[in-house]
């Protein structure tokens, strides 16, 4: 048999007459060299003649230099992010960084743990998609603290609107990390190569996400509130009045 002017096999005739039903090849050939003739007599030669039109040479250390510049764009933009954080909410702008450091262990211990059991490289892609959940954790700290100062100005106390508001801003923080995991698992069901590494580390990212929010970020701003360190206006950038907490045997006293 000939494909394309390469002599793909020719088996000897080992009998003077045979029906067509009753040809058979045997020989010394492996079960992949079998299945690869197979595949030749299946679907013979391609109708077009392929013609190399270009040709690139990537270097090695071309996907690791694209991961180090990832991670140093990454850090740069997460670092700009608590900046303005701690700008614009001051000691809140601290919650968001011990939260942010917090859900990176977190992560990164499941992905070591992932590397050694399971082989789970940290990808180009992979980079992209904790960058891009960066975001979506940053803006469930923002739907909190915006929460309690819209309470505040409503006359509340802190203590009160650090309640009401994690009670509001965490259904909301719920539904969109809901949303995002979704669109995660759906890309990674659909699509194959780095587009499902991406999807991977987006989908982790939102589920820690919800449980660093609750166990942590939760406790830690009712700690600073009942230590007091929340009462005034200009430390957790509320631009209004703050109403102070009712103390036994005194008269309340708003500011």
């Amino acid at each position: 048999m000939e494909l394309d002017g390469i002599v793909q096999s020719a088996p000897g005739i080992q009998a003077a007459a045979f029906e067509r039903d009753q040809i058979e090849i045997s020989g010394s050939f492996s079960e992949r060299e079998a299945k690869d003739l197979a595949l030749v007599l299946r679907y013979g030669s391609l109708p077009v003649q392929l013609e190399q039109q270009t040709v690139r040479t990537v270097s090695a250390t071309l996907g690791k230099d694209s991961l180090r510049a990832g991670l140093i764009a990454g850090l740069i933009g997460t670092g700009l992010v608590l900046i303005y954080m701690i700008f614009y909410y001051r000691i809140l702008g601290l919650v968001v960084i011990a939260g942010l450091a917090i859900w990176f262990s977190l992560q990164w211990s499941i992905i070591s743990y992932l590397g050694v059991q399971s082989g789970l490289a940290l990808s180009l892609s992979g980079v992209t998609g904790i960058v891009v959940s960066v975001g979506v954790t940053v803006d469930s700290y923002v739907v909190y603290f915006e929460r309690i100062k819209d309470e505040v100005h409503l006359g509340r106390t802190m203590r009160s609107a650090i309640d009401t508001g994690f009670r509001h801003s965490f259904r909301t923080v719920l539904v969109a990390d809901t949303a995002a995991f979704l669109a995660a698992m759906v890309l990674y069901v659909l699509t194959v190569g780095p587009v499902r590494g991406f999807a991977f580390f987006l989908g982790l990212a939102t589920i820690l996400d919800v449980v660093v929010a609750y166990f942590f970020k939760r406790p830690l701003v009712h700690l600073l509130g009942r230590l007091g360190w929340l009462q005034r206006s200009k430390f957790v950038g509320a631009h209004g009045h703050v109403a102070e907490t009712v103390r036994p045997g005194l008269e309340g006293v708003t500011r």
